[in-house]
């Protein structure tokens, strides 16, 4: 008789551990064992699950209409940094002075060798980012030295530009890398001479009161509809030689850069969205 108490006691624990291991993990209490086990929990799934369609319908907040930008368009609620007529949204980096760059009848710039890198006089933090460029015909140099030259995002962060087609280098510095940090997925160019296309997402490290990196930032590059970069975190600067350094900033400028090897990199249509 004894022995058979003993066998129901262990047997209603061990029913007792088994309904607690079924218990599922949105609810209410597994908030507590988020930390514990490692276990992602969304909140606004927690509670009482819905029985009816319109338990998880919302309204509000309102979305903003945006008219989508047809080929070479621009969409509605972008901020137009050039139109192909003047260089009134740029300065040269060097002196904050006029740009001296060619401005071409066909409504795109030229990189004018030696005369410096350019920026936006507008500072953004994060943004998307439209922007047409080309390398020139006929094709000149090799390696690192063919049309090379780059977007900088906040000013410091930059997105390679370089004639790759028959031009092998090293591959986190080819055409679409993020400069010495990511190798891109695919080379997606068009043939030299021809308009290529960047469609960058770019969200904007974080920082402290202190001036230290609380989160990374990251950038998304789509180049002739091609993925080419997806969501890739920033570890910090792009610099030539040296490792990535994360000085602490707000929003900068978006840079064009005058490689200095008579690159002749054109640009045509560049906008941008505030995120």
């Amino acid at each position: 008789m004894k022995f058979k108490y003993s066998l129901i006691v262990v047997l209603a624990i061990l029913g007792v551990v088994s309904c607690q291991e079924k218990v599922p993990q949105n609810t209410v209490d597994s908030v507590d064992t988020k930390e514990k086990d490692n276990v992602i929990v969304h909140e606004e799934y927690m509670g009482e699950e819905p029985t009816t369609p319109e338990g998880t319908e919302f309204y509000e907040p309102k979305v903003p209409v945006v008219k989508p930008a047809g080929l070479g368009a621009t969409p509605s609620d972008a901020i137009v940094l050039f139109n192909g007529t003047n260089f009134d949204n740029w300065i040269s980096i060097k002196d904050s002075s006029a740009v001296k760059w060619h401005l071409n009848k066909d409504g795109s710039m030229t990189v004018n060798d030696k005369t410096g890198n350019i920026q936006t006089k507008q500072h953004f933090g994060d943004v998307q980012l439209h922007i047409e460029w080309k390398s020139p015909l006929p094709v000149q140099r090799d390696n690192q030295n063919r049309a090379n030259s780059g977007v900088f995002l906040n000013g410091i962060y930059e997105v390679q530009i370089l004639d790759q087609n028959d031009n092998p280098t090293y591959v986190n510095g080819q055409v679409a890398s993020i400069y010495k940090q990511h190798v891109p997925l695919a080379m997606a160019s068009v043939p030299t001479g021809d308009w290529n296309t960047y469609d960058i997402i770019y969200h904007a490290p974080e920082f402290n009161e202190d001036g230290g990196k609380i989160k990374s930032g990251d950038i998304t590059v789509i180049h002739n509809g091609i993925l080419v970069q997806d969501h890739v975190e920033l570890k910090g600067t792009t610099p030539y030689v040296g490792w990535p350094k994360n000085p602490a900033h707000g929003k900068g400028p978006l840079m064009l850069q005058d490689h200095g090897d008579d690159s002749r990199v054109s640009f045509r249509n560049i906008w941008v969205r505030e995120l």
